[in-house]
């Protein structure tokens, strides 16, 4: 995957979207480091009345003074405070279309990503860049034009003096141009590190009861440290370079003002140079040490940061395989007619065919059951109807539609999945039952929960509908989140049912009130059911038995048993 060679280029869209706010704060910075040349000349003025013994000289040099820097304290917070909400406006956009792409992305690429590294590219590296561009608004901006403005007062006051200043100059760009590529380099791992632990901690707490139970915390714990080590050396080795940059240049810094003295010494003594002046021009030289400085740490943080831009902006590389076509249409109201004619499927990291030369009709109101073993290819047919992937032969029709040629919202928006393990977000149960949805009325949340069998449950929470669900739903039983994934389904009122093994984790009695639920959602509807307990198919209108991706056996459940074939011996495997 390539890397964009400056990923900040990329910034600019974002960064015109804010032009006013910025030019507002421009103005802000332009009026501040006016006062700059100001401020050393009244220095030159206070030592030239000091001189003389004139207090009403000083009187008159002090309260100028003091307007001069009140205007550049408001001026400094205008520029601070716009230039700020201009870095925020930046940062929170970038991170919403970074999501927004990420939604946009196939399931392949999350079936590899690694949520944590995800999840820190969206958090911490977007942050990052959004302090970094504060800084580079507020502080390297002014700093650049506060050196460009004190230089050319200096060449006015004495070009002699001001070139011996700059001798240090190049040698010094030098330099902090060598830190700054390392500085990116070694942020770049110091990044991947981050990321990487990032990444196993949230692996390892999702997956905390499987550790406890195999009695793993003290490999986990080792391999912990590990990563951590790894990530206190990358980290290390940036503050070492950092560290050893200041002195470094601070001692050129120090080399440049002896020489400068000597030869200001030597002009005043051949009468080239006014005392006055020379009290200006180092004043001038004074207010050139914290724009160095300011320009020099924000050029090094400029560089690591960097690396977070990258890390962004490689996520707005990555396409995705199945997209709408330009002249898409809405899939509308439909009777739930499902054909797959001569469909071949293989996923992108393997060689094998999923699915081999599918075709077959389902017709509307029809409850189709798929069975067979592991990898059979019965979820890739759920997942093509949903359009997760896209066949690499044969097509896909909802009511004789091709639905490569509809959007992808009106053809989900006309199925539901009802799946093993029901994922509920952290919310109240009200919230999760309507996901997806705005402004749904409470009555018809709980006219879905009542067909869903889940009003009861829900009624004996401390807070009923407004129970706040944990992460993943963990403070509910498997039954009761499976009873709220069919109160969603039929709040989603599709006309294309999904069961993809709905109760197969289930005890009897949570079973028992979930397959009463799943009756009534049924009805009038194109239901399609995965499962690996072939008693709850006996009941289907048809049976399709997969085999190495092809659909070997078809009828219903008699007709099957009938056959002695594959169906049949399945059936024999769990009922002898």
């Amino acid at each position: 995957m390539g890397v964009l060679r400056s990923s900040y280029l990329a910034l600019l869209p974002y960064i015109k979207t804010q032009w006013w706010l910025l030019a507002k704060a421009l103005l802000c910075t332009i009026v501040y480091i006016g006062g700059m040349p100001i401020l050393a000349m009244v220095f030159g003025l206070v030592s030239e009345a000091v001189g003389e013994g004139s207090i009403s000289k000083i009187t008159t040099v002090s309260g100028y003074t003091v307007l001069l820097f009140t205007v550049q304290g408001f001026c400094q917070y205008g520029q601070d405070v716009m230039m700020a909400e201009a870095a925020l406006q930046v940062t929170k956009s970038l991170r919403v279309d970074a999501f927004a792409h990420l939604q946009s992305l196939d399931l392949s690429y999350f079936a590899e990503a690694r949520a944590g590294d995800l999840s820190y590219r969206l958090t911490e590296d977007i942050d990052r860049i959004g302090e970094v561009m504060a800084k580079f608004f507020y502080q390297f901006l002014p700093s650049v034009l506060q050196l460009i403005l004190i230089l050319g007062y200096m060449f006015y006051l004495n070009w002699i003096l001001t070139l011996t200043v700059l001798i240090v100059a190049p040698l010094l760009a030098v330099i902090v141009a060598w830190f700054g590529d390392r500085m990116l380099h070694l942020a770049r791992r110091s990044q991947d590190q981050v990321s990487t632990l990032s990444a196993f901690l949230a692996e390892i707490f999702s997956g905390i009861r499987l550790v406890r139970a195999f009695g793993a915390e003290e490999f986990e714990t080792h391999r912990f440290q590990q990563a951590a080590e790894l990530h206190r050396q990358s980290k290390y080795a940036t503050d070492r370079i950092r560290s050893i940059q200041y002195p470094v240049v601070s001692l050129l810094q120090a080399v440049a003002i002896i020489i400068l003295i000597w030869i200001a010494v030597w002009q005043i003594a051949q009468g080239a140079l006014e005392v006055k002046n020379f009290v200006s021009f180092c004043a001038a030289v004074a207010l050139l040490i914290d724009p160095i400085r300011n320009v020099t740490n924000n050029y090094n943080e400029l560089k690591q940061v960097q690396a977070s831009t990258d890390r962004v902006f490689e996520l707005f590389q990555l396409q995705p395989a199945v997209t709408e076509r330009s002249d898409a249409v809405d899939l509308g109201a439909i009777q739930g007619k499902i054909e797959f004619r001569g469909v071949y499927f293989q996923y992108p990291d393997q060689r094998d065919w999923v699915l081999k030369n599918i075709s077959t009709i389902i017709y509307p109101g029809e409850i189709v059951a798929l069975v067979g073993t592991s990898g059979a290819g019965k979820s890739t047919l759920l997942n093509l109807l949903l359009r997760f992937y896209d066949p690499q032969q044969g097509k896909v029709l909802i009511d004789d539609q091709d639905i490569r040629q509809v959007t992808l919202r009106s053809l989900r928006r006309q199925i539901a999945i009802v799946p093993q393990e029901t994922l509920l977000f952290s919310g109240t149960i009200a919230a999760n039952i309507a996901f997806g949805k705005t402004h749904i009325d409470r009555a018809e949340i709980e006219r879905a929960a009542r067909i869903a069998n889940a009003h009861d449950f829900i009624m004996a929470l401390p807070q009923q509908y407004d129970t706040w669900v944990g992460e993943r739903g963990v403070n509910l039983s498997g039954g009761q989140r499976q009873r709220i994934a069919i109160a969603r389904a039929v709040l989603h009122n599709p006309k294309i049912l999904l069961l993809d093994e709905a109760t197969s984790a289930l005890d009897s009695e949570s079973e028992a009130l979930v397959q009463e639920a799943l009756q009534r959602l049924m009805v009038d509807r194109t239901v399609l059911v995965i499962a690996h307990r072939l008693a709850t198919v006996k009941n289907c209108d048809r049976i399709f038995v997969l085999e190495k991706g092809q659909i070997i056996e078809s009828g219903n459940h008699q007709e099957l048993l009938a056959l002695n074939g594959r169906y049949s011996q399945l059936h024999a495997l769990q009922f002898s």
